[in-house]
C-alpha cells in the first residue's frame, strides 16, 4: 500500500446510518471490517475519513476507494478492470 489505496470491492455497500453517530469509514482498503476503518491504515500516509451521520438514511459507501465524492459511490468501480 503505497500511494493508492487497496481495492477492498468493485461494489458499493449500503449501510444504514444512525443520525448523531460517529462513522469512520476506511479510505486505505486494507481494513478487515469494510467500509469501515479498523487501524489497517496505521504506518502509511491513509486516514479513515470520520465525520457524524446528520440523518437516519440508507448510503452506498465506495468500497473501491476510488470514488470522488468520499465515503459515497459514484460509480467509479463500473470503470475498474
Amino acid at each position: 500500500m503505497e500511494n493508492k489505496p487497496i481495492i477492498a470491492a468493485t461494489s458499493p455497500v449500503a449501510v444504514e446510518l444512525e443520525m448523531g453517530k460517529n462513522y469512520a469509514w476506511c479510505a486505505c482498503g486494507a481494513s478487515k471490517n469494510q467500509p469501515f476503518c479498523d487501524g489497517s491504515h496505521k504506518g502509511t500516509a491513509f486516514k479513515p475519513m470520520i465525520f457524524k451521520a446528520e440523518a437516519d438514511k440508507k448510503v452506498w459507501f465506495c468500497q473501491c476507494k476510488q470514488t470522488k465524492n468520499t465515503p459515497y459511490c459514484d460509480g467509479t468501480h463500473k470503470s475498474l478492470n
